[in-house]
């Protein structure tokens, strides 16, 4: 059955709300078919208006000269069939179509001119400025690569007077900052682009797409904190829009220019849609470009052979596709310069996919990390060149007994690149067969034992005690000694006994201080087995099986490392001793803290660090500087905290010798101490260089997901919704194979805030619902309670009404059943507006709101002569006569307003303007009677009296609502938030309504 008009208007305004695309097209095709089977030529121009936008916004922009076409030849024909709005959008449409006939390298450059001249001579035939006719014409010249026409077209344009045809302001200053960008001037550009990317002006495709453009000169200006999140937030925005393909590939570029090609290709996965040419084959021109930038990158990191995601119908390496992507964008510029008469589309994209890596890597605060380049492959990246190698240099690299010393020099200074230096003498010798002496095979077993004992304990003990004897064939009984020390500990670490390892760890120091005192052990040595018995006895803790016997075993340990300290005094000059030294400092504070002697652990770690520092060895202070940082968080001196972690990553030669593995907690406990502090920029900046080290470190699933959960956090509290958004959608997966369930409904509560903020409320629902779905087994039903009441507002957001009823009651239930008589008073506030959005009627919607009243008689009974609870529940009553005003003036499916505006905008009676009047001054009086906490509550609401009284033509009532407002805050009233100056503003203003 055919619809009528009426209906076909209604989903005429429909599709204009669905997303871009062929489906949305097909039905605009469908209704322009339907439109004109009635005799209605205003109902066909408003189909035909919807299916050019349909056409114009998707990839089958091709197909908006037809019904263009159709629309013009009808205005030619009869002018006064067009309504106002219609002969607007006709004019505004013109713009399209001469701008779409420039991206359709078939259509002649001739073609292209004559529409521009049409489009002029209608403009000024309309009345019309030039202004956006001469901004058709800077794009033509642009485009062509006609310098001069387009300077003096951008000239013309921004001195040409806007009017209702030019342009919005997002779009042009978008189009403004690129012809800037394009010749070199990225700070005018930004400066141009600031009110888009600021909110300031904005449409359906801005900042969208200035969020795109601005990546590029963001990252070469060194503002790279913006360009990370214009990236984040801009990608989101459009990577389900079809007519944002150019964008989308702006992102691709960006991701391969900054080291994060795992996210271009994450990205490319995304959007295989975008191989289909369609009718748009300018932006397919910018896609395959920027494809072959990324491919490109990819390939000369030496993963040409590595499947990635391209166009469907075959599998494709990155070579393939880069060859592939590199053609189809040639192809396709050619074909706009055979059109043209010029070469400047193929020079242009020529110099895109050219395009060199601006920066190593840009951490964004998501999962991975860029592509290693494969064996035998040099990464190309921007730094300064490194000085040429000489022929010595080179044999130093490979020479197994340049490669023995330079192990040693490491090891002797403890350096965390020692284990990597003798790695590489291994390979060496497998190479070259080079033959060692006794002592050096013995140390080469024993470093091969300290990297194995990591993952294996038995096998290393086995390389351990390899080493001691042939450091006992050579004559070095002090490093044999040492070396069987590790043996014992590595057989305790793999689960052997630590009682037994304690009596053989014994009688090896007994070993080791007679070799001591026969000078036949150095003091490096025998500290050496000495700290390994206090680690064993450091295990031996958790044994304990009373809080005496633990107390004896902390003693007998603090006292043993107390003696490691005399011990080796003397011989402090020597830094590997003063590093023992350091070490068993640090033990003791480590001891100090486990017994809750926080401030004497503070000074121990301190000591530990700067002894560190002292023996020349300040990567062996990361430890001591965690451990003492953390204690002063922990104890309300995080800014003490922050100061000796800055000081460790601002130490070029500390901050060097940091593992990935290191960094990632340094910065990580950097987060805790700014979070402490409250300053949650720098948190959330520690959290993002957390996260990028974890994953450097192979952790990313780990410390980097725990990291990156936080960082969301941290950027939906500084309201960076978007980017939020897209960090905790990216720990989501991470932290549900492996984490704690409190972080996985953590990371789920913000990520549905984060949804309700962005309007997307049916996902914030999904959120809120499986996060509930895993709290409900949890002993305290609080997060159950609190998460059911969230999704139930999504839900009502979402107009999913039966659904967030369910919701609702289901929270109402919890709870009562937790006794948290607040939680029930707000979801049965809920409940009242949810019945309003569904139509029901103010006494029903009103019930719920008396039921509220309820539970707060209840509780005032129960509070008896607890002021506060009173206060506190005499300030909810307020709040819910407040919402019963609203109720009364809010139309049937509406919600509340934040304050009363303007009553002629809704549809109510007299009964309902008295409605609220009576409770308007309800909430007024009970707000008064709480005092201070709700002095500007109550004139608030006297306000709200006075402007209903005014409405309802009563002005000496309004005038007496005022004299009370004015009467609470006579002259010299502080106002340290503005609050007294917003209201006497407010009573001046409702007394010149009045007036006039």
């Amino acid at each position: 059955m055919s619809r009528t008009p009426e209906q076909i208007r209604h989903a005429l305004w429909e599709n204009e709300d669905e997303p871009e695309g062929r489906a949305r097209n097909a039905r605009a095709e469908a209704l322009v078919a339907e439109a004109a089977e009635h005799d209605d030529k205003d109902l066909l121009i408003h189909a035909l208006c919807n299916l050019v936008s349909a056409y114009t916004f998707s990839i089958e922009r091709d197909k908006t000269f037809v019904p263009f076409a159709r629309l013009l030849r009808m205005w030619d024909e009869e002018p006064g069939a067009f309504q106002p709005h219609a002969t607007h959008l006709l004019h505004w449409m013109f713009k399209w179509v001469s701008s779409g006939m420039l991206d359709q390298p078939h259509i002649p450059l001739a073609s292209i001119e004559k529409w521009q001249a049409e489009m002029e001579r209608r403009y000024r035939l309309g009345g019309y400025s030039e202004r956006a006719v001469r901004s058709g014409e800077f794009c033509i010249a642009w485009h062509l690569g006609d310098q001069e026409r387009a300077s003096h077209a951008y000239d013309a344009w921004r001195a040409a007077d806007r009017d209702e045809m030019a342009d919005c302001h997002a779009c042009e200053l978008r189009q403004q900052g690129e012809w800037k960008e394009r010749h070199g001037h990225g700070e005018e550009a930004l400066k141009l682009w600031r009110p888009v990317l600021e909110g300031v002006h904005t449409c359906r495709h801005q900042p969208h797409g200035v969020l795109a453009d601005s990546l590029l000169p963001l990252v070469r200006l060194g503002r790279t904190d913006e360009a990370r999140g214009n990236h984040l937030r801009g990608y989101r925005m459009v990577r389900d829009m079809e007519s944002m393909r150019h964008a989308i590939g702006s992102h691709l570029e960006f991701c391969a220019l900054t080291g994060n090609e795992a996210r271009g290709l994450e990205i490319l996965a995304e959007q295989t849609r975008h191989w289909d040419v369609g009718g748009d084959p300018d932006t397919y021109l910018s896609w395959t470009a920027c494809v072959a930038v990324l491919l490109g990158r990819l390939t000369a990191l030496g993963h040409g052979d590595q499947p990635v995601p391209g166009p469907p119908g075959r599998t494709w390496t990155a070579q393939e596709l880069y060859e592939h992507a590199t053609a189809e964008a040639l192809d396709f510029a050619g074909r706009f310069d055979a059109r043209n008469g010029t070469t400047s589309i193929s020079d242009r994209a020529r110099e895109r996919m050219a395009r060199e890596p601006l920066l190593d890597r840009l951490p964004l605060g998501l999962r991975g990390g860029p592509p290693s380049p494969s064996p035998g492959t040099q990464a190309p990246v921007v730094r300064a060149a490194a000085p040429a190698r000489t022929p010595a240099a080179r044999t130093a690299e490979t020479d197994p007994r340049e490669l023995l010393a330079e192990a040693r020099r490491l090891s002797d200074i403890g350096h965390p690149t020692a284990l990597a230096a003798w790695a590489r003498l291994d390979e060496a010798l497998e190479r070259s067969g080079t033959q060692l002496t006794d002592g050096e095979r013995a140390e080469l077993l024993d470093h091969r034992g300290v990297a194995r004992v990591r993952t294996d304990p038995a096998a290393g003990a086995e390389l351990f005690h390899s080493a001691a004897g042939l450091y006992d064939e050579a004559g070095l009984t002090g490093e044999a000694t040492a070396c069987r020390a590790r043996a014992v500990l590595a057989t305790a670490y793999g689960g052997g006994s630590h009682t037994e390892a304690l009596e053989e760890i014994e009688a090896l120091c007994a070993r080791a201080t007679a070799l001591h005192a026969e000078r036949a052990a150095s003091t490096r040595h025998a500290t050496a087995v000495l700290l390994t018995r206090a680690r064993i006895r450091a295990g031996l803790l958790s044994e304990a099986t009373t809080a005496e016997e633990a107390a004896r075993r902390a003693e007998a340990l603090d006292t043993g490392l107390t003696d490691l300290v005399a011990f080796a005094a003397p011989d402090r000059a020597e830094p590997a001793v003063l590093a023992r030294i350091a070490e068993a400092t640090e033990a003791r504070g480590r001891l100090a803290a486990e017994q809750g002697e926080a401030d004497r652990a503070a000074e121990l770690l301190a000591e530990a660090a700067a002894l560190c520092r002292e023996a020349g060895r300040p990567w062996h202070a990361t430890s001591a500087d965690l451990g003492l940082a953390r204690l002063l968080t922990g104890g309300g001196e995080a800014a003490r905290a922050a100061d000796v972690l800055t000081a460790v990553l601002e130490d070029p030669e500390h901050a060097a010798a940091l593992t990935a593995a290191d960094q990632a907690r340094v910065r990580l406990a950097l987060a805790d101490a700014r979070a402490a502090e409250g300053r949650t920029e720098e948190e959330s900046a520690a959290l993002l260089h957390a996260a990028h080290w974890a994953d450097q470190a192979g952790e990313g699933d780990g410390l980097g997901a725990y990291a990156r959960l936080r960082l969301g956090g941290t950027l939906f509290a500084l309201d960076r919704w978007e980017e939020a958004a897209t960090v905790l959608e990216a720990a989501l997966p991470d932290l549900r194979d492996g984490h704690q369930e409190s972080d996985v409904v953590q990371a789920r509560t913000w990520l549905g805030q984060v949804y309700s903020r962005l309007e997307e409320h049916r996902a914030a629902a999904e959120q809120f619902l499986e996060a509930a779905s895993t709290a409900q087994e949890w002993v305290n039903q609080f997060d159950h309670a609190l998460l059911a009441h969230l999704a139930a507002d999504a839900l009502k957001n979402a107009e999913a009404h039966a659904q967030s009823r369910r919701a609702y009651e289901r929270a109402e239930e919890l709870w009562r059943s937790l006794g948290d008589r607040y939680g029930v008073l707000r979801t049965l506030r809920s409940r009242a507006w949810l019945a309003c959005g569904e139509g029901a009627d103010t006494d029903t919607c009103v019930a719920f709101m008396e039921a509220a009243l309820r539970e707060i008689e209840e509780g005032l009974a129960e509070a008896g002569d607890d002021g506060e609870e009173r206060t506190r529940l005499l300030l909810e009553t307020g709040h819910t006569h407040r919402q019963i005003a609203d109720l009364a003036l809010a139309p049937t499916d509406g919600a509340p307003d934040e304050e009363y505006d303007d009553a002629a905008q809704f549809a109510v009676n007299e009964s309902g303007f008295a409605l609220a009047l009576e409770h308007t001054a309800l909430a007024a009086d009970v707000f008064r009677s709480c005092g201070d906490p709700g002095l500007h509550e109550a004139t608030g609401d006297q306000l709200r009296a006075a402007s209903l009284e005014v409405d309802l033509d009563r002005p000496d009532a309004a005038r007496g609502w005022l004299d009370r407002v004015r009467d609470t805050y006579p002259d010299g009233t502080p106002d340290p938030d503005g609050t007294v100056a917003e209201r006497l503003k407010a009573v001046a203003e409702l007394e010149n309504r009045m007036a006039r």
